[in-house]
């Protein structure tokens, strides 16, 4: 099986002897099952001096976290876009492929643990905002024409149900354990499920693209897929009000599942596999 972390190297709110940023290396396993228990997961954390903020630091501490780990990883993600160039030089240095992405869900939900019950407790801690890596929306993009599906459908599933995930036939896909996101078994999790005859295909490309999550804007009417750091592609345009009446509720029910959702890909309204299904979940980075 793929393993896959997801990467962060920043400061944190703490102050070395030399009155400076302490910053923190920081790498943990990425889930891709609804059913992995988060307690297996591989992490690791390494400070660093601001002194020694470099990409070879960042090698280094990359290949101390792989002597201890259980498997190395096949793939990286990151999500702190200022870092860009510094954390693909440390991992293609590491030989290590990396994707900048908004699929750190466990990175981000580990981030906000440590701010709250990790920094405070050290000394010379400064209490402080995490850093934003926000960015201005992305610019949607049309899909290819071969990967433009025929129909498509809003869907609700409870979260119980998805914990049965691994029982369905599907060719790709990704998910994590619902507990990341706090999620109790009878939460209803909206969806979207896409319909093509190139369904297949269409789905090999979604798995490449690092997908983050689906939202609803309003100008102009359409859904929108987002992926990567910043890439977004139009996968619907709702010119009847009644479409965004049901793009809207997607989002309400969106908001109340604390972010989480899902897409899917079937050949049609009667198959009874996908060709692909993935989790997804909102993260405010901001």
């Amino acid at each position: 099986m793929t393993t896959i972390w997801e990467l962060d190297f920043y400061s944190r709110p703490v102050l070395d002897e030399n009155n400076k940023k302490l910053w923190e290396v920081l790498v943990c396993e990425s889930p891709l099952d609804v059913q992995t228990p988060i307690d297996s997961l591989f992490r690791y954390s390494e400070f660093c001096p601001s002194t020694e903020v470099n990409s070879v630091r960042l090698r280094d501490a990359l290949n101390h976290a792989i002597e201890q780990a259980p498997k190395p990883p096949d793939k990286i993600r990151f999500f702190r876009r200022q870092m860009t160039n510094m954390i693909t030089k440390a991992c293609e240095d590491a030989d290590i492929p990396v994707y900048p992405s908004r699929r750190t869900l466990t990175l981000d939900r580990w981030i906000e643990q440590r701010m709250e019950t990790v920094y405070p407790t050290m000394p010379n801690y400064q209490e402080s905002k995490n850093p934003s890596v926000a960015l201005p929306p992305p610019a949607p993009r049309p899909l290819p024409d071969a990967l433009v599906g025929e129909k498509w459908m809003f869907a609700t599933l409870e979260a119980s149900v998805l914990n049965e995930m691994p029982e369905w036939e599907i060719a790709f896909s990704e998910a994590f354990p619902l507990e990341l996101a706090d999620l109790s078994p009878e939460t209803p999790v909206p969806g979207l499920i896409l319909f093509s005859t190139r369904a297949l295909p269409m789905a090999a490309w979604m798995s490449g693209i690092e997908l983050a999550f689906l939202k609803y804007i309003d100008s102009p009417p359409r859904l929108v897929l987002e992926a990567g750091a910043d890439d977004a592609w139009s996968l619907a345009n709702l010119p009847k009000l009644t479409l965004q009446t049901e793009a809207k509720n997607f989002e309400a029910a969106k908001a109340k599942a604390n972010g989480v959702h899902f897409l899917a890909i079937q050949s049609d309204p009667n198959a009874e596999s996908f060709a692909g299904f993935w989790l997804l979940q909102e993260l405010n980075l901001a």
